[in-house]
């Protein structure tokens, strides 16, 4: 049986990311794990996962939560280091 820390070592984005989201999608960590893995498949879906992280922080922001947005922040930076917007996806 695979732990979650194996499922967390397969995958292309840190632990941090991944939470965020299975935060934002209302899903299990193991099964948004499944779905970093697709998302980072296209331009597209990696322009999502930045997305995801950002209205993470906005919604955190909102609800008084200034720990919690800054760790999604310090996320977020890794993930603009690790998989950056595709330069064609920006306007």
């Amino acid at each position: 049986m695979l732990s979650i820390q194996d499922v967390l070592d397969y995958c292309d984005l840190d632990r941090g990311e991944i939470e965020a989201i299975a935060e934002h999608e209302h899903i299990p960590v193991t099964v948004a794990a499944e779905l970093s893995e697709v998302l980072l498949c296209s331009p597209e879906g990696v322009c999502r996962l930045h997305t995801m992280i950002i209205e993470n922080m906005t919604h955190a922001l909102e609800q008084g939560k200034y720990e919690r947005v800054k760790n999604l922040s310090q996320t977020y930076e890794h993930l603009q280091r690790t998989h950056p917007i595709p330069t064609h996806m920006n306007p």
